[in-house]
């Protein structure tokens, strides 16, 4: 069964009835095709409406979508060869960021992303992608391998923030994100990050100081979720809505203040309701901007890099 959101009940009702229509045509009682029909174009005018004017708070919640895809999810329709490299030779190893060497469309990258896990188990296992120090200090690890080796980093960004627990704080989560920050901004190879769901925080910029920083469609991106923010301002949770409004969460607003570099274009619906349609969007986007590089110095790309965060006011 499909995750409706609240604001889709009205589309999850015309689903519902189609799919009873269905059962009854295939039970071969009425000739029906032409109502089913009907229905279904009109499922599909009100899906289009809808999402054609999301409010920032609502796309949250589509960014937040238990069935959107997630790195694992991005690595098995994208990278081939991937192999995963693990811990931060350090501590230990943190489940909520992975990363590893993999090959997409033929090109060597370094591929390292959070993961949010999609079931009970595996959203534990992962800590739901916050990720602790360790975590922070294993993405700096690989890029620094990837540096070394003339590797070009891709970034999956999907977190709601860095872990805030007492264990990450004494480990020094702070630093670790401020280093894992400076990494990428020090990087000589091309570094493309992707906010494919939520970008919370350090814990999203952190892997996100990237040469060019793509958004999908329905992705949100904020110094704050906007529940944490409406509890700073309003002393209630309740002003999500509102907070995220003036936050200026989303793709588009985010591209209009220069934030970001390039929108990628989601299904109709959101990535969750087309897996594959959206992964292959985003590796043909990925393709693109990683081809954009070919031939520049990595004195040039340093360069770019540090401009571009530089000109941010």
């Amino acid at each position: 069964m499909a995750t409706f959101l609240d604001f889709e009940k009205p589309i999850a009702e015309l689903d519902a009835r189609v799919a009873e229509l269905r059962e009854t045509a295939e039970a071969g009682a009425l000739n029906i095709d032409a109502e089913i029909e009907k229905l279904s174009a009109k499922s599909e005018k009100m899906l289009r409406d809808t999402y054609s004017r999301l409010t920032p708070w609502q796309k949250t919640q589509v960014a937040r979508h238990p069935e959107r895809p997630h790195f694992k999810d991005y690595v098995a329709g994208l990278v081939e060869e991937f192999v995963p490299l693990a811990g931060d030779r350090a501590f230990g190893d943190d489940q909520a960021i992975i990363g590893g060497l993999g090959k997409l469309g033929g090109r060597r990258i370094m591929l390292i992303g959070h993961e949010k896990g999609d079931d009970t188990a595996s959203r534990l296992r992962h800590n739901f992608g916050m990720a602790k120090p360790e975590g922070y200090r294993k993405a700096i690890r690989l890029m620094g391998l990837a540096d070394r080796f003339g590797i070009p980093v891709v970034t999956l960004v999907d977190t709601p923030g860095a872990f805030p627990g007492v264990q990450a704080e004494e480990r020094g989560q702070a630093e670790a994100i401020a280093r894992s920050t400076e990494e990428c901004l020090n990087l000589s190879v091309p570094l493309v990050a992707v906010i494919v769901g939520e970008g919370g925080s350090g814990g999203a910029i952190a892997l996100a100081a990237a040469n060019r920083v793509l958004m999908l469609e329905h992705s949100v991106y904020a110094v704050i979720s906007p529940e944490g923010c409406a509890s700073i301002l309003w002393r209630t949770a309740e002003k999500a809505s509102e907070a995220a409004e003036a936050m200026r969460v989303t793709a588009a607003d985010l591209k209009q203040l220069g934030v970001i570099d390039r929108i990628v274009a989601e299904p109709l619906g959101g990535a969750h309701r087309d897996p594959a349609g959206a992964i292959g969007a985003l590796g043909a986007a990925l393709g693109e901007e990683l081809d954009s590089y070919a031939g520049k110095t990595p004195q040039a790309i340093k360069a770019e890099r540090r401009a571009k965060f530089l000109a941010i006011a």
